[in-house]
């Protein structure tokens, strides 16, 4: 095994964790904190970083710069409160989404930012979205479905079945705090609507999932309808990243702070147990998205590198863009008495 590899404890063995492989490492260029990602065909996803608001598309296999993006504007969006002047510089206000996840049906793509408070624990309105995308695939271009909507977490908050989760007062808090507020997961649900995961707060040492029913009437203007809340055991950790791939999910687990490691999941949804993954990847790799080709018999995990050192600077504190970077690693499920569904049944390109 390569000696930059290392695996998540052998102990995962005994919890009837699944093996996987680790094929190789991608580099991608002109960003550093990777969120969100949607797959657009076999070798091409877009992701979001959560320090910008533009939507960049790279090639999983070729890596390198972004072939393509979509820049997210305050004036596009609709977000006219935030077209102000800044009484000082004389410039447009800066705002930052934060978008958190993404993921797809159809040809539209879903986009959540965090719907948390910023990392000076100002609320700010942009970071409350959930925002709606058609592609063309023709026209190789993208047009706003809808308009962003703002009121999936007050929704949340009047519904009964969240009462125990206080997510008003949670919203009070910084992203990081205990019992903080901070959406990091999302991914289109087998039974139709989409899964939104939180990464925190924990309840109880349990993720916290929501399943949307009506994602592409939200956008539409109409009020969001809610399964009850499910709470998954991750062992203490919240969700990071969620993705569906060839009828299970994976999700990317980690605690709300940086301080525990991340632990990559396989749940077959609803009330079954999510199964953990034993996963050989670079001790500084921060699993924070996936690139799931349905069509493909492995899939990429992405990482959050914003924190990542580059000549002795953390990469997001970099100013050239062209000098920022995160990386993808493509995995493959082995085949033994658990399998990670259908991996074992598709030969690896």
């Amino acid at each position: 095994m390569n000696k930059f590899l290392w695996c998540i404890p052998a102990m995962l063995a005994g919890l009837g964790a699944v093996p996987a492989i680790a094929q190789d490492l991608v580099t991608f260029k002109g960003m550093c904190d990777a969120s969100g990602a949607v797959p657009l065909d076999a070798n091409r996803f877009m992701v979001a970083d959560d320090e910008d608001n533009v939507l960049r598309v790279y090639d999983a296999v070729k890596g390198g710069e972004a072939v393509d993006t979509f820049v997210l504007t305050a004036a596009e969006l609709g977000f006219t409160q935030l077209n102000k002047i800044h009484p000082k510089t004389g410039k447009l206000r800066n705002f930052e989404l934060d978008i958190e996840a993404a993921t797809h049906i159809g040809s539209t793509s879903f986009w959540i930012t965090s719907h948390a408070r910023n990392s000076k624990r100002k609320q700010k309105s942009e970071r409350f979205q959930f925002i709606g995308l058609r592609r063309d695939a023709a026209r190789q271009s993208w047009e706003f479905i809808g308009k962003p909507y703002d009121g999936l977490l007050p929704a949340m908050i009047a519904d009964s079945r969240f009462a125990a989760y206080d997510l008003e007062q949670a919203a009070m808090k910084g992203a990081e705090e205990i019992n903080g507020l901070n959406i990091e997961g999302m991914t289109a649900r087998a039974q139709g609507g989409v899964y939104i995961g939180f990464r925190n707060p924990v309840p109880q040492g349990h993720a916290l999932l929501v399943a949307l029913l009506n994602p592409e009437k939200v956008i539409l203007g109409e009020k969001p309808e809610f399964l009850a809340p499910l709470e998954l055991d991750l062992k203490g950790l919240g969700v990071r990243g969620l993705t569906s791939w060839r009828g299970d999910y994976l999700i990317a687990a980690g605690g709300a702070t940086e301080q525990r490691d991340a632990v990559l999941y396989r749940w077959a949804g609803e009330r079954e147990k999510p199964v953990p993954l034993s996963l050989p990847i670079p001790a500084d790799f921060n699993p924070e998205a996936f690139f799931t080709p349905e069509d493909r018999g492995r899939f990429m995990v992405l990482s959050d590198d914003g924190a990542r050192e580059q000549s002795g600077v953390a990469c997001k504190k970099i100013k050239d863009p062209r000098q920022k970077s995160f990386r993808g690693m493509w995995l493959t499920g082995s085949t033994n008495s658990t399998p990670l569904t259908s991996i074992n049944k598709a030969v690896s390109r």
